[in-house]
């Protein structure tokens, strides 16, 4: 069983004052829209936000062809280390892929490749020469990853990094990337002229 875990429990604040999870976009809610690119290759979706986000994400996912749970933060506004920990206790599968809610344009295939590279492995960490570990899209083994990311936090560390370098995780570089996922795959929407942009895209 393979898992997906979506990080959404992000103040958003450059942003503004709405949640961009929920946010349209091209006349779907983001974290829809992230989710509906993983449906292909997980069995579940678990979906991490703080408690006030329930609602509003419950119906964004309202209709969603496979079984979609939450796990709540834990530890609120302790960043998007705590969101994995928290999405990767609650997963069932023995690998998740953790993607954030604002890549709308999270490739399938390159995910399903993910997979494939982490088996045997406790991880599969994408690595770009100018953006470095693209941790929120990756694969990860679950329990291992969420026991890492529960010492760091007691540690006070609050980089995915420092739970990352306790695993023994392969590293899929970029060249690695160019052949196996779709340029945009890392491509996120911070503001809303991001969110214009990629409407845009997806509307052209």
């Amino acid at each position: 069983m393979r898992s997906g875990v979506i990080l959404a429990g992000g103040r958003s604040t450059r942003f503004g004052e709405d949640d961009k999870a929920v946010a349209p976009l091209a006349g779907t809610a983001m974290i829809r829209r992230v989710a509906d690119r993983l449906e292909p290759v997980v069995d579940e979706v678990v979906v991490n936000c703080r408690a006030d986000q329930r609602e509003a994400i419950g119906g964004a996912m309202e209709g969603y062809p496979d079984a979609v749970r939450f796990a709540f933060d834990e530890r609120v506004d302790r960043g998007p280390m705590a969101g994995i920990h928290d999405g990767l206790r609650a997963a069932e599968g023995t690998y998740a892929a953790v993607v954030a809610c604002d890549m709308p344009f999270v490739d399938p295939d390159f995910i399903a490749y993910l997979f494939e590279r982490a088996g045997g492995h406790d991880a599969a960490v994408p690595r770009l020469e100018d953006r470095w570990f693209q941790t929120t899209q990756a694969v990860y083994r679950a329990d291992v990853m969420a026991d890492a990311c529960a010492a760091a936090l007691d540690r006070g560390e609050r980089k995915i990094l420092d739970a990352l370098f306790e695993l023994e995780y392969v590293v899929v570089d970029e060249p690695a990337v160019e052949t196996h996922a779709d340029p945009d795959t890392f491509r996120n929407v911070n503001t809303r002229e991001e969110l214009e942009r990629a409407a845009a895209a997806l509307e052209g």
